[in-house]
């Protein structure tokens, strides 16, 4: 057997605190064989990152190695120097982390950072760590090496920066390469542009890579092998295939039940969020970690001592930390959740016609001069029905935003109609807004961490959305709406006096859409508002959305640049691009060729964590175009895989009209129905 280049055996880690030692890690063993690419997953707060800087030697004064080991290339980390660790990170380990921004120095040129690895780590000269420096920009395939060479970190996309991270990370060719959630802040097209990146590395150097991630259908998409983490413990490890195909522990299935995999759907076959949460560290149960979460836990077997990580057959690097995993039927069909009827949507809501959204800007931030125009909507038009669900897709910078802004009166509309029920309200400003206008139509945030006084109990909180509103004619009346509302979004009512920071991230976003809700809205607007949540927790706030939408007919404008979750929950989905409609339909239509190009290279760019489905490939080059100097002719053209299927360049010439394919479905394209007629699906069953 190959010697590994990481073997990590029975590693402890703990926080010291004045509340006393916090035990972060415990138990932890898995083996990283050269060229080989480990996933390691779970929920917040499970260990996984603690690991990736237990590994390197970055646990701060607060965290300490207890026991175990970590051994790189046969020697023991937890037995070096600090001299002799500053000689191993960046040189033969390096880490690649979430934000970009925090590895990169805002006051350096690109090229000077980059040269400063080899000249440390090599004692190149300077002309040596240039040609070096531009030769790793070229190798991660950033467009002009020699401008990013000479640019600044702020004059870069975020999809850019994280490109020269990854340049930075490869430049001394380390033996193992560690990322953190390097791609969770980056658009789909971006992350599967990062991910095609990190995996032609991987081969080209053999660099071996232990990539942290919450999202199954990354680690899929990227690795060899992958650990299972739940509150500090691995609770199963094996291949890629013995862990989405094999799963032996009731965590692994209760994750995978919680995303929507293509076959999920929102009334036939609705998600299974994982009951109850995380336990804190101090209050972790005896035995089984899971035991409390668990539908397969036996008194008197789970909870009966220390359970440790087992091998599911002998002779196999599959494992699992489950004392249950031969009397569990595996095969067998989860316990359907609620179903529920179809909702039959009412009369047109929301009604946006050709709604226009320009800004205008000055050409010199400092000195003034001549204004520029961002056209960030153009020509938008929309309907959204009595309890209907229509998604909005795109990347960032398509103007999914700016029209959300617009609809809330944080911004008015420079032409075009956006009327709710029959009333005109784009032009008026949210101040201006009387109180029934501004229930009427409210948000739901991404982040529910900024969204919370943090200084109000969360009851105290509700009462005064409600007392804005007029809601209720005395304290008690408001009070009781408040409870009422407690119970619409499934917290027990002695949360109402608790603290933001006493509260998850899922019951503080649980308390975003109680809010949101507090006076009856005709319409949500919900900006990504899962993309922050662990998946399990995603799973239940998708469905409390449901929920509370089938029992108030609310209608939902859902943002998003998740398309799995768009295609479970949407009924209808409008794509954007550059702040223009390119295709709008029911979800079916838009999920089914034939696709606008752009769809199609977003359907491709989605991580599916599902071994049955087979994908096209179809990675996009570049970024979104500045709206300040948008391309003539389809806003799509200097991206677009298709273009050149269309004759005497018409692409970059004239804006295509809002072509019809089929009841409801348009696509605003310039391709001939004959080249829609002979598209292929971008995602299919492998056996088909």
């Amino acid at each position: 057997m190959t010697e590994p280049i990481l073997e990590i055996e029975d590693l402890n880690i703990s926080f010291f605190t004045r509340a006393g030692e916090i035990p972060a890690v415990m138990d932890f063993s898995c083996t990283v064989l050269p060229g080989e690419a480990m996933g390691i997953v779970g929920e917040s707060g499970c260990g996984k990152s603690t690991v990736s800087l237990g590994v390197m030697g970055d646990l701060g004064k607060n965290g300490r190695i207890m026991s175990g080991s970590i051994k790189f290339k046969g020697r023991d980390l937890t037995k070096i120097s600090e001299e002799e660790y500053r000689h191993l990170r960046g040189n033969e380990i390096a880490m690649i982390y979430q934000e970009p921004m925090a590895s990169l120095n805002p006051a350096m040129k690109i090229g000077k950072q980059l040269m400063e690895v080899p000249i440390l780590h090599e004692n190149k000269s300077k002309a040596e760590a240039a040609a070096m420096a531009l030769e790793i920009l070229e190798a991660v395939k950033l467009p002009d090496p020699p401008r990013i060479f000479e640019s600044y970190p702020h004059q870069l996309s975020g999809g850019q920066q994280q490109r020269v991270v990854i340049a930075m990370g490869l430049m001394s060719k380390p033996s193992l390469l560690l990322l953190d959630e390097p791609t969770t802040a980056l658009d789909v097209t971006v992350e599967a542009g990062i991910v095609e990146l990190v995996k032609e590395l991987g081969e080209t150097y053999g660099t071996s890579m232990i990539f942290v991630s919450h999202n199954l259908g990354l680690i899929l998409d990227t690795c060899d092998r992958m650990t299972v983490m739940y509150s500090g413990e691995a609770v199963e490890a094996g291949s890629i295939h013995d862990v989405f195909d094999e799963m032996r522990h009731p965590y692994t299935q209760g994750l995978f039940r919680s995303i929507p995999l293509p076959g999920a759907d929102k009334h036939d076959r609705p998600l299974i969020p994982i009951q109850g949460q995380l336990p804190l560290p101090h209050e972790r149960p005896t035995g089984c970690n899971f035991g409390p979460r668990c539908d397969h836990f036996k008194a008197g077997v789970c909870d009966s001592g220390d359970i440790h990580m087992h091998p599911i057959a002998s002779g196999t690097r599959h494992y699992s930390r489950c004392v249950r995993t031969d009397d569990i039927d595996w095969e067998a069909p989860p316990e359907i959740a609620v179903q529920s009827d179809e909702i039959e949507p009412g009369d047109v809501v929301l009604h946006v016609a050709d709604l226009k959204k320009w800004y205008e800007v000055s050409a010199n931030a400092v000195f003034g001069g001549d204004t520029q125009t961002v056209k960030a909507n153009e020509a938008i038009s929309l309907d959204a029905r009595e309890a209907e669900t229509v998604a909005i897709v795109g990347e960032s910078g398509c103007g999914k935003s700016t029209l959300a802004k617009v609809l809330l009166g944080l911004e008015t509309s420079t032409d075009g109609d956006v009327k709710l029920d029959g009333n005109e309200i784009g032009t008026v400003d949210i101040a201006e807004r009387d109180n029934h206008t501004v229930s009427s139509i409210q948000m739901v945030f991404q982040n529910p961490f900024d969204t919370l006084n943090p200084s109000q109990s969360v009851g105290s909180q509700i009462i005064r959305t409600l007392e804005k509103f007029k809601i209720g004619k005395t304290v008690s009346e408001r009070r009781d709406r408040m409870l009422t509302l407690l119970d619409l979004v499934k917290l027990p009512r002695e949360f109402a006096t608790r603290m933001p920071r006493q509260l998850s991230g899922g019951q503080k976003q649980r308390i975003g859409i109680a809010r949101a809700f507090s006076g009856e809205p005709r319409v949500v607007v919900a900006d990504e508002p899962v993309s922050a949540l662990d998946v399990s927790v995603q799973a239940a706030v998708t469905e409390l959305l449901m929920d509370i939408q089938r029992s108030s007919r609310t209608t939902m404008l859902f943002i998003s640049h998740d398309l799995s979750v768009v295609r479970y929950l949407a009924d209808r989905v409008v794509v954007m691009y550059l702040g223009h409609i390119v295709e709008t339909g029911n979800t079916d239509q838009v999920f089914s060729p034939p696709y606008h190009p752009y769809t199609e290279a977003l359907l491709s760019a989605v991580p599916i964590a599902d071994t049955s489905i087979e994908k096209r490939h179809i990675v996009l080059e570049g970024d979104i175009p500045s709206a300040l100097n948008p391309p003539k002719g389809c806003p799509f053209s200097t991206r677009c895989p298709r273009r050149d299927d269309v004759p005497n360049d018409l692409c970059g010439k004239e804006q295509p009209p809002l072509v019809t394919l089929g009841d409801g479905h348009s696509v605003a394209c310039h391709l001939s129905q004959e080249e829609f007629a002979g598209m292929e699906p971008v995602i299919a069953l492998k056996s088909a």
